[in-house]
């Protein structure tokens, strides 16, 4: 069976970043969304984000709210912040597969990549 996870580190701070909510959605028409999930002390969250009868093939949308996240890291940070939330839409191809979507993230830019 495949799984989607994720880990966010804040490379500003060098650090993990703990407590990032994140949203999946499924893209079609409409967006739905599928689920919330917030980052733990390893900047991971507890559990895949998708996986069993849920991981399916398709597009989707993991929205980092970063913004948030970034307010409570007690940097010096501009008024309105730069980054807010930081959509990363994707496809799913295979329904065994494992995909992982990681974030570097600092108040001023992201990166992102699949991983394993």
């Amino acid at each position: 069976m495949g799984r989607l996870t994720t880990h966010v580190l804040d490379t500003a701070l060098g650090k993990p970043a703990n407590g990032l909510k994140i949203e999946l959605w499924l893209h079609g028409e409409t967006p739905v969304f599928v689920s919330s999930h917030v980052t733990n002390a390893d900047g991971r969250v507890d559990g895949p984000i998708l996986d069993g009868d849920d991981f399916r093939t398709g597009t989707y949308e993991l929205r980092f709210h970063a913004g948030d996240y970034l307010k409570t890291t007690e940097q010096k940070l501009p008024d309105p912040l730069f980054l807010d939330v930081i959509p990363i839409r994707f496809g799913i191809a295979e329904a065994d597969g494992h995909y992982h979507v990681p974030l570097l993230l600092s108040p001023f830019g992201y990166s992102t990549y699949r991983g394993s």
